[in-house]
């Protein structure tokens, strides 16, 4: 707790810890990193400063103001948990553990986190950055891929935690883990716990924390169709239901359906999600095949909430059209 009082990071979530900011800020940290979600805080922030002025927007506006962090569904749960808070407890984030952790989208981490980092209270605040941290101190060779695991690491923290300390504590573990005691090539020589350390001790940083990789992501490959007409490109919008829902892009035909396209290649933009790989080849057309689409000219286009792989097609359809 030394060291992270005086190494810490200066990050805006950490300004006001008030319950709501360090609830929008967990969220968002969730398999992202720091660098990314600091300007997109500062701007969903400066939008949305209150929980009720988070409830009372259309959820439209709020995805939109997610745009380009990906994992959507975390930002329709945060936003459906906080409608809650406003209308059962008048606008207050619960501290009771038991209220708080049945709010849509939240989690043991979130959960721990919240209730530790803005009301102080001794709750485990388990991450990546956590288990890497203690697996290495102490010689845990139990596999953090396996769900269970989790319990085992809450426990230890619960042992080392000065409870009246939760806060410093936990952001201390987590800040640890993420500038010094990284994934590769931890700087051991700056770790304040470094004495203690089974895996400096024994040489095994590599070794620790124990991970079984995941199995091969899913390769789905697509065509993307980039038609204009009269200033306007077509788009069409993605279902309300499963991935990127709600989403709008350019028309995309599955590429297995062996369907012939009568266009010019552009490109072509691969993006990852945490189980699938998208292979999408852009083309330009002059007509589309049957189906409902809709033209939106510049203005229309930035209303409307597009994912991070349609922001890439629209790069190389642009990047096309100035050399045009």
């Amino acid at each position: 707790m030394t060291w992270f009082n005086r190494e810490k990071r200066d990050l805006p979530w950490r300004h006001r810890k008030n319950p709501y900011r360090v609830w929008v800020s967990e969220v968002m940290l969730q398999q992202t990193r720091v660098d990314t979600v600091i300007p997109y805080y500062n701007r969903f922030m400066e939008r949305f400063p209150t929980i009720e002025a988070l409830a009372a927007a259309e959820p439209d506006e709020v995805v939109k103001y997610w745009e380009g962090l990906g994992y959507y569904s975390r930002v329709r749960n945060l936003h459906q948990a906080v409608r809650e808070v406003v209308a059962v407890y008048d606008g207050v984030v619960p501290e009771e553990k038991e209220r708080f952790e049945k709010l849509k989208g939240v989690g043991p981490y979130t959960t721990g986190a919240v209730l530790s980092i803005a009301y102080n209270q001794p709750e485990p605040a388990v991450d990546g950055n956590v288990m890497r941290v203690m697996s290495r101190q102490f010689g845990i060779y139990d596999d953090i891929a396996i769900p269970k695991t989790r319990k085992i690491f809450e426990q230890v923290v619960r042992r080392l935690m000065d409870p009246s300390h939760a806060s410093d504590f936990n952001e201390g573990v987590m800040e640890l883990g993420a500038t010094v005691c990284t994934p590769k090539n931890p700087m051991c020589s700056l770790c304040p716990v470094q004495d203690d350390c089974y895996a400096y001790t024994h040489n095994v940083q590599d070794e620790l924390p124990v991970k079984t990789k995941k199995g091969a992501a899913r390769i789905e490959m697509y065509d993307a169709l980039y038609c204009r007409q009269d200033g306007r490109a077509a788009y069409v919008k993605r279902p309300d239901a499963g991935l990127l829902a709600g989403m709008w892009q350019y028309p995309l035909t599955d590429r297995g359906t062996g369907e012939q396209l009568n266009g010019t290649y552009i490109g072509q933009v691969k993006h990852v999600f945490s189980h699938i790989v998208w292979y999408i080849d852009l083309y330009e057309v002059e007509t589309l095949p049957v189906g409902e689409w809709t033209w939106l000219d510049e203005e229309a286009r930035d209303v409307v909430t597009v994912s991070v792989a349609q922001q890439k097609l629209e790069q190389m359809a642009g990047a096309k059209d100035e050399t045009v």
